[in-house]
């Protein structure tokens, strides 16, 4: 059957023919440029017109920079090594780069103490923002903020140490109560808080930090990005939980409670915060005892850190409001009491949907920092508006110097957004 088969036909294919590629169009990058920059004709037009913008702003640019002078003392300089050739004058970078970053009255040999703090700050967020870190790294986050504190601004190691007990004193007694009643508990740890600071203040001798091992900084000499720096992480770091018992306090059953957040919330969100900065530098003071001499500095961050907690508490309200009644049953019907339901159940659900909000609000704040300078603290906007561009050196130079400063908020901007983005993908806040 075989042979009559093999006589009939007149060719039997015996190997078979290798795959052949794909058309150049239906692969590579070719494929992508059709598919996503030329897939039709409304799309090519507008991707030679966004090519024609990117390259008119690169021939420009370019240029510019790639020319820049980076060697010489002044601007007068710079000009005679262009001779009349387009190219940026980065000198002033390079000859002020230590007043961009700590302010023109820092001591020069201290400069490594906000460098290590800003090295242990990495450290000390670390168990907060990735949070497969074992927990006993959280002690040194705990820790991390009265520890920089002394190494910036130097002094009395008793300062740091009575604030710390302080805070541990509020959340002993927070403990003690949260389980009776969450308000007497919240109530009384600040209560608790601020006699241990009262008391711990009146044990510091006069003159305690004028032989201390780091010598005193006034928080005035700090200034440049390390300032804004410090602002941003201290203001959100204190803003978050403000904002959270701000935002349970509006949803309380008690009308005192309730009516106190709302006046607070709605007050400070009606105000501009140049407004509160204003406040801060002049009028806040009078709010304290009159011996006592509260630092600039502790003031701005007072003032920041309320206008962002109520910014961060509506946020957060959202959250809580997205949540549905039946979470609230659930945990009643496991027993739970008011702080337990709160800190196993409905937070880490309200928290995980306002991550963005939360992002947001954080982001605007770090920005919002630069608002000091019209206070005169010489942040990094400050310094480039003030003592840089006040020289008869550097008189003129502003592009180098703005486009510095956005340079580095935008890494810093773009660092969150991107760690947000991170967060709401592991903790799949979309609930799909």
């Amino acid at each position: 059957m075989s042979d009559t088969h093999a006589q009939t036909v007149a060719f039997v294919r015996e190997t078979q023919i290798p795959p052949a590629p794909p058309p150049a169009s239906e692969t590579g990058v070719v494929k992508w440029l059709r598919e996503n920059l030329f897939s039709n004709a409304a799309n090519s037009a507008l991707t030679i017109a966004a090519l024609a913008v990117i390259y008119m702003v690169l021939q420009n640019t370019l240029p510019w920079i790639l020319n820049g002078v980076w060697t010489t003392s002044s601007l007068a300089e710079c000009r005679e090594i262009l001779q009349g050739k387009t190219g940026a004058c980065f000198s002033v970078l390079t000859e002020r780069w230590n007043q961009l970053l700590y302010g023109f009255k820092y001591p020069s040999d201290a400069y490594w103490r906000p460098n290590l703090a800003l090295v242990l700050l990495l450290f000390a967020a670390a168990p907060v923002l990735f949070f497969d870190l074992p927990r006993k790294l959280l002690i040194f986050t705990a820790i991390y903020p009265f520890l920089a504190f002394w190494l910036i601004w130097g002094g009395t190691l008793m300062v740091p140490v009575v604030a710390l007990l302080g805070f541990a004193a509020g959340a002993a007694v927070f403990q003690t109560f949260g389980k009776s009643s969450f308000a007497i508990a919240f109530f009384g740890a600040i209560a608790a808080a601020f006699a241990v600071w009262i008391a711990g203040g009146m044990l510091i001798p006069e003159g305690a930090s004028e032989n201390a091992w780091l010598s005193p900084v006034p928080s005035r000499d700090l200034g440049g990005f390390m300032l804004n720096l410090m602002l941003g992480v201290t203001c959100v770091s204190l803003s978050l939980p403000l904002g959270i018992a701000l935002a349970l306090g509006r949803q309380s059953d008690m009308p005192l409670i309730k009516w106190m957040c709302v006046i607070f919330i709605e007050f400070v969100r009606g105000v501009p915060l140049i407004t509160l900065l204003f406040v801060a530098s002049v009028m806040l003071a009078y709010f304290f005892p009159p011996e006592s001499t509260v630092d600039l500095f502790l003031r701005v961050v007072i003032m920041i850190t309320m206008f962002s907690a109520a910014y961060i508490a509506e946020v957060i309200r959202g959250g809580l409001a997205a949540l549905p009644k039946g979470q609230y049953e659930a945990a009643d019907s496991l027993g739970l009491d008011y702080a337990q339901a709160m800190r196993l159940i409905i937070l880490p659900q309200a928290l995980k949907i306002s991550i963005p909000g939360i992002v947001n609000v954080a982001v605007g704040l770090f920005k919002d920092t630069t608002l000091v300078s019209v206070i005169s603290m010489f942040d990094l906007v400050g310094m480039i508006r003030g003592p840089i561009l006040a020289s008869t050196e550097w008189n003129g130079v502003y592009w180098e110097l703005l486009g510095f400063a956005a340079l580095l908020f935008f890494v810093v901007c773009y660092g969150i957004s991107q760690y947000s983005q991170w967060l709401e993908r592991r903790l799949a806040t979309d609930h799909r």
